[in-house]
């Protein structure tokens, strides 16, 4: 038996795994689980727009290795559903081929980068090394000649990305900025081609965003998009040129292209049309989970690229994946109520409920509560097999991300 491959060592891959193996033990079962990721990390990403990105990461072998998953480390290009196989490049280039009787696609999202003028030069902290590439660069800012948009950075979209980044900047360049007495130069913009600040977030935690941005002295630029970027500099769309030694990409996401190799339908965002059980509609045997799986969430509502989401989808596709192959009724998958953290620098941060994010809470309270989602909630255990199998029970949930019952 080749059992059940999981592609994608993010948090829906790792718990699509984890849940796998707890359902075959709870029933004693000898399924292997193999899971293809060409890193050696789960990265961290949401903390991707945090100083020190290179911290962001936990080993997958002290996630997975305790409860007997095994690791192909690997760059999967190709999937033939007809014949399930999986066709992987390893890092000494070789080609392979992986077979399995149950696949879980959980390969993510990748930031879609424009094709402007200048565009190889534009920043983002979308991946570990980008994010650490951006990391190197603003530490060397202060050996450049000094001159005009030294230590100004323009951010690119003004979603939860944008507005992370964006507000963290402040104190990150600042900081850089004033060990060589250049504090005062120190200028973030945001730029948003809507009229609006945070357009996907709604008008519910707008005016809490707004007030932020304007304590911080975060710049805004709306209505206007990116045209272009040079050496020294970005051009808007309504010719404004901003001098910036830092230039910040973070509209549009996209799932990853892996999705393509499966013969199914899509949404806008390239992800795959699941049923209730996450299963692939029209594929046998191919699952999807996290920011490959376009699901239906609560009533309305589909699943966001986002970990909350990507966390539950994973406990539920590795459980009806395992429980497809032993004969097992399947768990249609149920999101907990939606929830929203957005942090906004050094000391606030805004905390909202329900799709239509009504603010729960602000400042201290909202940006406690983020570093917990941060530092601690959105962790699996390592190094410990009995807690991680617990938590990766599709019933244990995440009221407010990161609050744990077993339901």
């Amino acid at each position: 038996m080749d059992g059940i491959v999981v592609v994608g060592g993010g948090f829906a891959g790792v718990w699509s795994a984890a849940s796998a193996v707890r359902v075959a033990r709870a029933h004693g079962a000898d399924l292997p689980v193999t899971l293809v990721s060409s890193g050696d990390d789960l990265v961290i990403r949401p903390r991707l727009y945090q100083a020190e990105p290179d911290r962001m990461r936990v080993a997958l072998d002290r996630i997975l290795g305790p409860i007997g998953v095994r690791r192909v480390a690997a760059t999967a290009t190709g999937i033939d559903t007809a014949r399930r196989r999986i066709a992987t490049v390893g890092r000494d280039g070789s080609a392979g081929e992986i077979g399995w009787d149950r696949l879980v696609l959980a390969t993510g999202s990748r930031l879609i980068r424009p094709t402007l003028p200048g565009a190889e030069l534009l920043h983002d902290v979308d991946t570990l090394p980008a994010a650490a590439a951006l990391d190197a660069h603003l530490h060397r800012l202060p050996e450049t000649p000094s001159r005009e948009g030294r230590f100004t950075a323009v951010v690119v979209g003004a979603g939860f990305t944008g507005l992370e980044i964006a507000t963290e900047l402040v104190e990150r360049l600042g900081a850089i900025a004033a060990k060589h007495g250049a504090g005062e130069q120190v200028r973030v913009v945001l730029v948003e081609r809507s009229d609006v600040i945070g357009p996907e977030l709604g008008p519910g935690p707008r005016p809490q965003i707004l007030r932020v941005l304007s304590s911080l002295g975060v710049e805004q630029r709306v209505g206007v998009s990116l045209a272009a970027v040079d050496a020294d500099g970005a051009e808007l769309s309504d010719g404004t040129r901003i001098p910036a030694a830092t230039v910040i990409w973070t509209a549009g996401m996209q799932a990853g292209p892996l999705t393509g190799a499966i013969p199914a339908d899509r949404d806008r965002l390239g992800r795959l049309a699941v049923g209730a059980d996450l299963r692939v509609s029209g594929v046998p045997g191919v699952y999807a989970a996290g920011d490959t799986a376009a699901a239906a969430a609560e009533p309305g509502h589909r699943v966001t690229q986002s970990c909350q989401h990507a966390l539950q989808l994973g406990k539920f596709a590795g459980h009806n994946a395992a429980a497809d192959l032993l004969g097992l009724p399947p768990a249609p998958f149920a999101a907990t109520p939606y929830v929203t953290c957005l942090d906004l620098g050094a000391a606030d941060a805004v905390f909202t409920t329900g799709w239509d994010r009504t603010v729960a809470s602000t400042g201290a309270a909202a940006k406690a509560r983020k570093r917990k989602v941060n530092e601690l909630w959105i962790y699996p255990p390592t190094d410990d097999a009995d807690e991680l199998l617990r938590q990766a029970d599709y019933r244990f949930s995440h009221r407010r991300i990161g609050e744990p019952r077993v339901a």
